[in-house]
Order: structure tokens, then C-alpha cells, then sequence
């Protein structure tokens, strides 16, 4: 499956994980501050990520810019839920504080 996406500055793709999905996150302009569980890394056009499935990630555009990237994730089909969001849930939603 293969998704581009653009947030504005201040919007975010917040804390979720994909179930039975692989990820590469491609950053084509903008800056990000991309979560991987608990650690947070800044990634700016060029900047590649693989997230394996099951891992909590989030992405949120810290620049003054539109953020564009691409979201490849693999299988393109599966059951269940393809997104699972857990921003509300701790420790998620206290490491943006």
C-alpha cells in the first residue's frame, strides 16, 4: 500500500501501529519529529525510516512548511485493522507533554 500524505504545520499522524503491516516512511519536504516507541529523532527531506509490524510510531510535522511524505507499508491486504491509534493511552499520550 502506498500513501502520500501532508500535514500542515502543527498536524501530526499521532501514536498508532499497524497490526500486520511493515512501514518505510520516505520524507520528501518539511521536517518531522518521528517517534519510534519511546524515542524521538527529527527527519527532514532525504530521511528514510523501516518500521517493522506492531511498532508504535507517530509523526508529527514540527516546521513551518507542509510536511510531505510517503508511507509504503506491506502487505498491501490484511486482516483486521490496518491502523490502531493509542495517542490516549499511556505512556503515549504523556511524551509530548
Amino acid at each position: 500500500m502506498f500513501v502520500r500524505a501532508q500535514l500542515p504545520p502543527g498536524e501530526a499522524h499521532r501514536f498508532h501501529f499497524h497490526p500486520k503491516m511493515e512501514e518505510i516512511l520516505y520524507i520528501l519536504s518539511g521536517t518531522a519529529e518521528q517517534w519510534v516507541e519511546c524515542e524521538k529523532k527529527t527527519m527532514r527531506a532525504g530521511d528514510s525510516l523501516y518500521l517493522p509490524a506492531g511498532i508504535v510510531h507517530g509523526t508529527y510535522n514540527i516546521g513551518p512548511d507542509t510536511l510531505d511524505f510517503l508511507a509504503i507499508l506491506s502487505p498491501a491486504k490484511s486482516e483486521g485493522p490496518v491502523t490502531i491509534e493509542v495517542s490516549d493511552q499511556a505512556p503515549w499520550n504523556s511524551l509530548r507533554a
